[in-house]
């Protein structure tokens, strides 16, 4: 179940194409997901990626891979550690400010829209959104865009090929490994 999801969820994160995915797993049985999960930890560990789980409800997790590697390459860029700041962010290490984020999903309330500089939108849009409380926006896809609408619209459409690509390989016997781009 899970890694099915992973691939459906997070190829072009799989692929290289992107820094990271973010899905919810529903579960029946914790120790079920919790094997599932080091099973799933131990192959992209193995290919330079990484699985965390940033919230945990009953019933549902929600499930974040990344490549640290793009994840600290991403957080370095212009004007983010500024923003991300302004957000009460202080330390900007990619561990670091993946904890502050889980805290901020865990404490609930407003869902933190920083989250976007975490699943490598570009920041004119985490900026946009926020700024525009999600409205006025140029186009949606697999984000709301305030800047370029057209560079967007060229990744959405390369996500969407890759994760029909990705669906198709694994319903032929590719396995999650198979599948996975080392960093």
């Amino acid at each position: 179940m899970l890694e099915k999801q992973l691939i459906a969820q997070g190829a072009p994160t799989l692929a290289g194409l992107k820094t990271a995915s973010l899905f919810s797993v529903p579960y029946t049985d914790l120790a079920g997901l919790s094997r599932e999960l080091g099973r799933c930890r131990r192959v992209l560990a193995g290919k330079g990626l990484t699985l965390r789980v940033l919230r945990r409800w009953p019933g549902r997790v929600l499930v974040y891979v990344y490549r640290p590697d793009c994840l600290c390459r991403d957080l370095a860029q212009p004007g983010v550690k500024a923003f991300l700041r302004r957000q009460g962010y202080s330390a900007l290490e990619p561990e670091q400010a993946l904890g502050r984020l889980c805290r901020r999903l865990r404490a609930g309330g407003e869902f933190p829209h920083e989250i976007g500089l975490f699943l490598d939108y570009p920041l004119e849009d985490v900026v946009g959104f926020v700024e525009n409380q999600g409205k006025n926006c140029k186009c949606v896809g697999c984000w709301k865009v305030y800047g370029d609408a057209q560079a967007a619209k060229r990744r959405f459409a390369q996500f969407k090929a890759c994760q029909r690509a990705y669906d198709q390989a694994y319903r032929r016997g590719k396995t999650l490994a198979q599948l996975t781009v080392p960093s």
